[in-house]
């Protein structure tokens, strides 16, 4: 299946009006029309998610493409009663990066930091740095920190979830977790050196 994630070409006003839920029932059928529709109207906010999972030598590109494969093969499975569909599809794109991960990066460690401080930087640093900037600190963690950081933080997993989708403890998820901040707040401190620091994780 060839899936055409060029958005230059113009739509119509009809597909322009089509709802989710038209999108839905057009992809359950492989109606092409309604592939692009929906590739179309989410491609930009899941290729986000992809940025943050993919490693550099499985790029973002190829994750989204794959994962826009297995959402069409999936749709029929879609149960609005228990989220949205942007939910649902970000599921299926960070569990099609994880698969893609090997398991080397994802370090099973033993060790606790739940008493470590809180992250501080300073609010005026803070917002100077753009979404770009915050997101290629973010790329940079290593591969195991990196992704237990992008499934707490950002998705919203809690540890027992993410220990049961990277296949560690409750604990390495934890400590995995505590590490990439300290990692983080190194690289901002790196960046910019202040002296009154604010909690921002």
């Amino acid at each position: 299946m060839v899936i055409f994630l060029d958005t230059r070409n113009k739509i119509n006003d009809i597909n322009e009006l089509m709802t989710v839920e038209v999108i839905i029932e057009g992809c359950i059928n492989k109606d092409r029309v309604c592939q692009k529709q929906l590739v179309q109207k989410y491609s930009s906010l899941l290729m986000t998610v992809c940025r943050r999972y993919a490693p550099n030598t499985y790029g973002p590109a190829d994750l989204l493409q794959d994962s826009f494969i297995k959402i069409f093969g999936a749709m029929e499975t879609y149960d609005s009663d228990k989220g949205s569909l942007e939910t649902w599809m970000r599921r299926i794109v960070i569990n099609t990066a994880l698969k893609k991960l090997k398991r080397k990066y994802i370090k099973n460690e033993i060790y606790s930091f739940d008493n470590v401080k809180p992250v501080y930087t300073e609010p005026k640093v803070y917002e100077k740095f753009h979404e770009e900037e915050i997101m290629e600190l973010i790329e940079n963690l290593p591969e195991g920190y990196r992704q237990v950081f992008n499934l707490y933080v950002i998705e919203g997993y809690s540890h027992k979830e993410i220990g049961a989708l990277l296949h560690i403890e409750e604990s390495s998820s934890r400590s995995n977790l505590s590490r990439a901040r300290i990692i983080l707040r190194k690289k901002i401190m790196q960046e910019k050196k202040q002296e009154i620091w604010a909690k921002i994780i």
